[in-house]
């Protein structure tokens, strides 16, 4: 018999404590000072736009607590738009996307949804999950599209140049014969063969009638491997936070055409006029133009 009184005091004690344990927990006052009630004519409206801006808040301190808004007609206003999986109303305040099962209980009473949870389950408004969206952007990097035969190699045309040839050993007697001479060793050939040979831009390959073809200096190799140097260390990557994509680089025609002189799109320089008397002499190099892709990773929150 003392045992059993023993136990019975043990239980009496430890249900005791634990009701004090919850009376405690609600006796917490809610702090309402940051909720804001949206004032419109259209009390339908008026709700919504509240349960959005004050979305994350308590539906206790825009109801119960300030009276602004009574338990029927916040769920008559909600009602439709209650999705607990996906937002549905999206206001000028902000958006939400319905009452959770507890507070669908209370604001009906226990017609719909759930009741006998905790004041914190039940005013606790549901925040929706940040979904992050990441989506890749990719640019075009390169040359200058404006690019006349004044422009220069480098910055800021962003041009790709070979360079200079060597200086005619023969003076020649005027400047077409002393620039068509300066182009000739430019890409490796003698001023002593003949002058009437073509060479193609894409393959730098040189062509000239009853003669065999043959790759001209530098070769395509050469000025795919500018274009990939050029577009590595572009700024126009690193300055817009993207990163150059390995192996997009390709290089174009030069900057100018010369029609009739050896061939289209070669893109010549000359060098100044090292006049000797009545003769001429240039030195020659080509440019060549190019382009590259960037790739930027953009990623942001999406609700």
């Amino acid at each position: 018999m003392p045992k059993l009184f023993a136990v019975s005091i043990a239980l009496f004690l430890l249900l005791g404590a634990g009701y004090g344990l919850i009376q405690a927990a609600r006796s917490i006052p809610w702090n309402c000072d940051d909720w804001q009630a949206f004032a419109h004519a259209d009390r339908t409206i008026a709700i919504l736009e509240s349960l959005a801006e004050n979305r994350g808040k308590t539906l206790y301190c825009g109801i119960d607590q300030s009276d602004t808004f009574a338990k029927a007609e916040t769920w008559a206003a909600g009602k439709d738009r209650n999705e607990r999986d996906d937002t549905v109303y999206w206001g000028e305040r902000g958006s939400f996307r319905g009452f959770i099962a507890a507070q669908e209980g209370w604001l009906t009473d226990g017609e719909s949804g759930i009741t006998g949870q905790s004041i914190a389950t039940i005013f606790e408004f549901p925040k929706e999950e940040r979904r992050r969206v990441k989506r890749v952007k990719r640019f075009q990097v390169g040359t200058t599209a404006d690019i006349t035969a004044a422009a220069s190699c480098g910055q800021p045309s962003g041009l790709i140049c070979s360079d200079w040839g060597a200086i005619p050993s023969v003076p020649n007697g005027t400047v077409a014969v002393a620039q068509q001479a300066a182009r000739l060793i430019a890409v490796g050939r003698t001023i002593t063969q003949p002058l009437n040979w073509q060479l193609d831009w894409q393959t730098n390959i040189i062509t000239r009638p009853g003669e065999t073809d043959s790759s001209a200096t530098p070769n395509a190799a050469w000025w795919q491997g500018q274009a990939e140097t050029a577009a590595e260390a572009a700024s126009a990557c690193q300055a817009r936070g993207a990163k150059y994509v390995a192996g997009s680089a390709k290089f174009g025609p030069g900057h100018n055409d010369n029609k009739g002189l050896n061939g289209d799109n070669l893109g010549w320089f000359y060098g100044p006029d090292l006049q000797a008397g009545s003769a001429y002499i240039y030195q020659a190099r080509q440019s060549r133009t190019w382009t590259a892709t960037c790739k930027k990773t953009v990623r942001r929150s999406r609700r």
